[in-house]
């Protein structure tokens, strides 16, 4: 998520309440999740499991829970809850704004598109040519759909994302200030829920088409022309390459890659990144000829067992 100018490190600082160290009219130009990050971003990290992985990411600016040595080029706010902070940022830059109509007035809609009874379009959203919403959708504040798309009954598109941090008094809420953005011609079921990035975007590519009750999280890009099945459930943070097939009810983990035109099979459950122009299924994802070879062994295991005591 950017920031609608670049700030000082001291503005940002100030706006916080928090110290830092850097030079001062060091540059702040947005927000991000660390694997979304770019020069400029501001990055937070409330772990020591994981304060290299910030100060070596691409953000040039960390917001982090004990002062450490400040590699070149960065620069650090010193924050004692880099969670709420990061949240009072999303919440100072991209505050939630309640629509006021059922087609928010600040919603551009493009020549030839349908929006039928029920369907709610958001502040700030952009839909292009040609388009049919079906009734009851939702397209929540500054979504981007392109031309050609269509969305069956039910959907909801840019719901907030599932991010907690566990407290002892209970889960507190990563505040969403991302987006959806489906790129002409793609094809949404009834029912499905597409969540909104945590500060970046959540992407479907061009001509991909998903069925009914397919759950995509936050931050995921799917490429182009892909086939989703339905009750596929797809965790936040994952990249799915162009052509890839995946079959009803798959379960696909956070930030992992799938290959371009893999194939899922039904029921797969996707625990870490799979090669492209390949074939899986099981839990967890296999190599469907591996998977075939074992069992089919498995299947002679009585008879090889028979043989055994024989012997």
């Amino acid at each position: 998520m950017k920031f609608p100018r670049t700030y000082k490190l001291e503005e940002i600082a100030e706006l916080l309440g928090v110290p830092f160290v850097g030079d001062a009219a060091f540059p702040v130009q947005g927000i991000n999740e660390i694997h979304v990050v770019e020069p400029g971003d501001i990055v937070f990290v409330d772990h020591p499991k994981y304060y290299q992985k910030a100060l070596e990411s691409a953000a040039t600016i960390v917001l982090i829970n004990k002062e450490v040595p400040c590699p070149e080029g960065k620069a650090l706010l010193i924050s004692e809850d880099p969670f709420t902070d990061f949240n009072r940022l999303t919440a100072h830059f991209k505050p939630f704004l309640p629509s006021t109509a059922q087609i928010d007035p600040s919603a551009v809609i493009g020549k030839g598109t349908v929006i039928e009874p029920g369907a709610i379009i958001g502040r700030d959203v952009q839909i292009g040519s040609n388009c049919i919403i079906h009734p009851n959708v939702i397209i929540r504040e500054s979504c981007i759909l392109g031309d050609n798309v269509i969305v069956q009954s039910g959907t909801v598109i840019g719901s907030d994302a599932f991010y907690y941090k566990n407290r002892p008094a209970g889960f507190d809420r990563l505040l969403s200030g991302g987006r959806v953005i489906l790129e002409d011609e793609v094809e949404l079921g009834a029912l499905c829920t597409i969540d909104r990035g945590v500060s970046g975007d959540t992407r479907i590519g061009k001509g991909s088409k998903l069925d009914n009750q397919v759950q995509v999280g936050h931050d995921t890009v799917i490429g182009k022309k892909c086939l989703i099945a339905s009750q596929t459930g797809i965790a936040g943070c994952v990249v799915i390459e162009d052509e890839v097939t995946i079959w009803g009810q798959v379960g696909v983990t956070s930030a992992i890659r799938i290959g371009a035109k893999a194939v899922l099979m039904a029921q797969a459950g996707v625990s870490k990144s799979l090669e492209g122009g390949k074939g899986y299924f099981g839990s967890p994802a296999m190599e469907s000829r591996k998977q075939m070879k074992q069992l089919a062994i498995m299947r002679q295991m009585p008879e090889i067992v028979k043989q055994i005591k024989k012997q």
